[in-house]
C-alpha cells in the first residue's frame, strides 16, 4: 500500500540502491597538492562501490603522504623516491589485485555508480581494454573538449561493448582492463605528464585491443587554476 501523508498519497522517487563492488581499484598519482588531493580522496571514498584506493604520491614535497595517512587511513599511500610522472600510474596498477584500474588526478573523482557500470561493461566485452568515461569540467560541468571529439569518432562502434571506438582519451577518465595494461608496458615513464596517453592508445590498439568512449560513465574533473609550469611545452615535445 502506498504511504498517506497530510491529506495525500505520497509516491516516493525510485532510488538507484548501488552495492559495494571490488571489481575495480582507483589508482591516483599525485606530487605537491595535498589539500586537492585531500578533497579528491573525500569523495572516491564515500562512492558506494567502497573500491580500494591507492595513491601513487611522485615524491612530494608538502607532506602528501603524512597527511594521507592521517585523514584516510584505509587509502594505501606509495610514496616514491622520485618524480616518475604518470608512470606512477603504472606503480599503482601493478600494486592493484583487482582486474580493472580507474585511475585519478589529484583533482579528480568518479560519479556514484559508475565504477559499478564500467565493470559491467568489461565483464561483457573481453576485447575492450580501456573504457573512457564522460568527463565533466569544474563547478558548472562542462563536457570535456576531448569527450566531444571522442562521442563523434569516425572509427564506429566497438565490436563487443555499445561504446563507441576510440584511439586516445583523458588519463583521469579511464577504466583499464589492469591485464591488458600491464601486458603493454602501462604509461611510459620518459613522457612525464602531458599527453602521455597517446603511446598508451597506440600500444593498446597495436596489441588488439579496443579502446571505448560511453556517455553514462562519469568523471568529474577539478582542475587547479594554475596548470604547472612546463605541461605546454611538454605536450609538444611528447607529441612530437
Amino acid at each position: 500500500m502506498l504511504p498517506f501523508w497530510g491529506g495525500r498519497w505520497w509516491v516516493a522517487e525510485p532510488t538507484v540502491v548501488v552495492r559495494r563492488d571490488w571489481r575495480t581499484d582507483i589508482v591516483v598519482v599525485t606530487r605537491d597538492r595535498r589539500d586537492s588531493l585531500l578533497r579528491t580522496l573525500t569523495e572516491l571514498t564515500s562512492l558506494p562501490e567502497s573500491p580500494r584506493v591507492i595513491v601513487v604520491d611522485n615524491a612530494s614535497r608538502d607532506g602528501t603522504a603524512v597527511a594521507v595517512r592521517d585523514a584516510h587511513p584505509d587509502v594505501d599511500v606509495v610514496r616514491l623516491g622520485r618524480n616518475a610522472g604518470s608512470a606512477g600510474r603504472t606503480v599503482g596498477a601493478r600494486l592493484s589485485t583487482a582486474p580493472y584500474v580507474a585511475f585519478a588526478d589529484d583533482d579528480s573523482w568518479w560519479a556514484p555508480g559508475s565504477l559499478s557500470e564500467a565493470g559491467d561493461l568489461l565483464d561483457h566485452a573481453p576485447s575492450l581494454g580501456v573504457l573512457v568515461a564522460r568527463l565533466l569540467v569544474g563547478p558548472e560541468e562542462r563536457l570535456d573538449q576531448v569527450c566531444e571529439r571522442l562521442a563523434h569518432s569516425p572509427l564506429g562502434p566497438c565490436s563487443e561493448a555499445p561504446a563507441v571506438a576510440v584511439l586516445g582519451f583523458p588519463a583521469c577518465a579511464v577504466v583499464v582492463r589492469r591485464q591488458a595494461f600491464l601486458a603493454v608496458g602501462g604509461f611510459h615513464s620518459r613522457f612525464g605528464v602531458g599527453g602521455e596517453e597517446e603511446l598508451l592508445a597506440l600500444d593498446l590498439m597495436a596489441a588488439g585491443w579496443e579502446l571505448g568512449y560511453v556517455d553514462h560513465v562519469v568523471a568529474y574533473h577539478h582542475p587547479a587554476l594554475d596548470p604547472r609550469p612546463g605541461r605546454s611545452p611538454r605536450q609538444v615535445r611528447n607529441a612530437l
